[in-house]
């Protein structure tokens, strides 16, 4: 049985320190399979990744979830939510874990945007980064995907939540996900604050959503594809409905794109929702697995 996951803030800049669940042995080395370190997306937080982690940790992999900085449990400061600074962040927590072993770089999950802030930090910091998996995310340009910001703000801003009885936000989570496990609603409630009067509050605020989501429709990771000569596991999120959801086209259309110009790169479809670390722990741990152990990307002289 692998010990509960412990929790520490680390300090990632002048006043700001995020907080982060490490889960698992908290063995890195030669003899350990290589360490993950799990980035949730937008709105989102590190508990989302309790599925995933645990399935890795039975495994024997240590997994580190961060909450990125506005999220969860970290500081909320009011900038620094642009993509270079958000990677800054996650060097900052590699360092403080000691995961600068070149033997033993960690191979790093990330979900939506989470995704592409991976994709960031893999080009401006190659030699901390092993591999990419990279969740329902990683290839997404707003900007390809509507016309002008203030579409994509009026399409995208989140519903206000402020204010709701947290039982109501509860059965709503609980009745959108009928066949999520435990670990996937639970780190979805996580994503709220209970306050005291029993309503439900994000804890990213409007604010700060807004200026991630500018962000990300500024951000284009097809830039970065070329410069990244690690591998990297694309797993997309396909509709069980099928073809002619509403970002199905333009999903495809990004990830082709990205297989044709990434050096090593696989891509698997699952059939499920945007969040499938959540819906599909064990299966998405699996392949997350099977990308550090060489099993997907063999080393090269062997491939």
């Amino acid at each position: 049985m692998t010990p509960p996951p412990s929790e520490t803030r680390v300090p990632v800049a002048p006043g700001v320190e995020l907080a982060v669940r490490v889960h698992g042995p908290g063995e890195t080395g030669p003899a350990a399979p290589p360490p993950v370190l799990a980035v949730h997306g937008l709105a989102s937080n590190a508990r989302l990744w309790n599925g995933v982690a645990e399935h890795l940790a039975a495994a024997g992999h240590t997994v580190a979830a961060v909450d990125q900085r506005g999220h969860g449990r970290s500081d909320k400061p009011d900038g620094g939510y642009d993509h270079a600074t958000l990677a800054s962040d996650l060097v900052a927590v590699l360092d403080h874990l000691g995961w600068d072993d070149p033997a033993g770089r960690p191979v790093v999950a990330g979900q939506s945007w989470g995704a592409n802030v991976a994709v960031e930090l893999a080009a401006l910091h190659p030699g901390r980064v092993g591999a990419l998996v990279l969740v329902d995310g990683g290839t997404i340009e707003l900007s390809e995907r509507f016309a002008d910001w203030p579409t994509c703000e009026a399409a995208l801003a989140p519903p206000p939540i402020a204010g709701t009885p947290y039982e109501q936000v509860e059965r709503w989570i609980r009745n959108a996900h009928p066949d999520w496990p435990v670990t996937g609603i639970d780190g979805t409630l996580a994503n709220l604050e209970r306050m005291p009067d029993g309503t439900a509050r994000p804890w990213l605020s409007r604010p700060h959503h807004m200026a991630i989501l500018r962000q990300l429709w500024e951000h284009h990771p097809s830039r970065r594809w070329q410069e990244l000569h690690l591998p990297v596991l694309i797993v997309a999120a396909q509709d069980s409905s099928g073809p002619g959801g509403r970002f199905d086209a333009a999903k495809r259309e990004e990830v082709d794109r990205a297989r044709r110009a990434l050096a090593r790169c696989e891509v698997r479809w699952v059939v499920g929702d945007h969040d499938l670390h959540a819906q599909h722990p064990a299966e998405i741990a699996s392949l997350i697995h099977d990308t550090a152990t060489g099993v997907l990307f063999p080393p090269l002289e062997a491939a």
